[in-house]
């Protein structure tokens, strides 16, 4: 059995709803990275009050997050921006 769908082409407004969308995806995606930016600094702050880790150690972590925190807020960044370039395209 074969199903056979037809799907119109986009028009320009639904491409720029789409790009709205993907936007709106991509920054949610970057606030959930600083969220669980924010919860590893937290973490630390505690070990380093607990004694567990130095206060030398603390700040090379936090740097550490830090970096993979830009780096996957640039990745999310390229990603939305080849998506939206995608979706404008004819």
């Amino acid at each position: 059995v074969v199903i056979r769908l037809t799907i119109p082409q986009l028009t320009e407004e639904r491409r720029r709803e789409l790009s709205r969308v993907v936007r709106k995806k991509a920054e949610e995606a970057k606030v959930a990275i600083r969220n669980i930016r924010r919860e590893a600094n937290d973490s630390l702050k505690k070990l380093q009050k607990e004694g567990s880790i130095s206060e030398d150690e603390e700040k090379k972590r936090q740097e550490d997050i830090q970096k993979l925190t830009d780096n996957y807020t640039r990745e999310i960044d390229g990603v939305a921006q080849a998506k939206e370039k995608e979706i404008m395209s004819i």
